[in-house]
């Protein structure tokens, strides 16, 4: 399916309907996926580099962490998960850049479709590679000697969770993909952004071993209520207040940057 077989009559003024919107997001969203096939390269990225981390940080550090690879697996690999989901948003912001910087956006302008659409369709896309990498991540992580303790309904609120909070950055990363020159700009406004929130987290140790000074920060940073929150519906812990606090930033980055984004986008798209 093609963006103008999916394209529906225009609605008075120019406007397109909501369910002919919906239909063309998908079909967006199709056309991203369908791309990896005639780009195999694009799929390396959301599975060697998932691999490579969970190999990393298992038997590098694994030993140094909590006295053996398998014993630190079972606390890390779910700052592991939260880390790779927020690189990955960067791919959003680099593709969305490159789309726009080559013209692919103004070719997609003059079909009668409604303009959100492309940017719908990536986001959705993207969303559907990071489930992707996310159970790569965790099959690996059995394999290797994690467990699930949190039972089903743990691991699908987890991951139900994660698709959330990834969704909300995203708009973060459209943002940056619409204000950066070219996609090499995007890496830099990425790993300036995500490289210190991901590793003052934790994602990686526990918050009771950082300085005080740190811990403030670490309390409030929202990857600490991610990663805690993910870990625990994986475990079966704790969760309530990482949860609530989790979808909470969820929403409010969401507030804030879906405006931002789109104002952005329709002035450059």
């Amino acid at each position: 399916m093609t963006a103008a077989t999916a394209a529906a009559p225009l609605g008075r003024g120019g406007r397109v309907g909501p369910l002919a919107a919906l239909r063309q997001t998908a079909t967006m969203a199709w056309r991203s996926l369908v791309s990896v096939k005639h780009n195999p390269l694009e799929l390396v990225d959301y599975s060697i580099t998932p691999i490579m981390f969970v190999f990393l940080f298992t038997f590098v550090f694994g030993g140094q962490m909590a006295g053996s690879p398998k014993a630190y697996l079972q606390y890390a690999l779910a700052g592991v998960i939260v880390q790779n989901t927020l690189f990955m948003t960067t791919y959003t912001a680099m593709s969305l850049n490159t789309d726009l910087t080559k013209g692919v956006f103004d070719r997609l302008r003059s079909l009668p479709i409604a303009r959100s659409a492309p940017l719908f369709g990536r986001i959705a896309a993207d969303l559907v590679k990071q489930l992707w990498a996310m159970l790569l991540m965790i099959g690996l992580g059995v394999i290797l000697g994690f467990r699930i303790t949190g039972g089903p309904a743990g691991f699908l609120g987890a991951t139900l969770m994660l698709l959330i909070f990834a969704a909300a950055v995203s708009w973060t990363a459209v943002l940056i993909g619409m204000l950066a020159g070219d996609a090499e700009k995007v890496q830099v406004f990425a790993f300036v952004l995500i490289f210190p929130i991901t590793f003052t987290s934790s994602a990686f140790v526990r918050t009771e071993t950082m300085p005080g000074w740190l811990q403030a920060w670490v309390h409030i940073n929202p990857v600490t209520h991610l990663s805690d929150a993910f870990r625990g519906l994986l475990l079966g812990g704790d969760t309530g207040g990482p949860v609530l606090w989790t979808l909470v930033w969820a929403a409010g980055i969401s507030a804030v940057f879906i405006p931002v984004a789109m104002r952005a986008y329709r002035a450059r798209a």
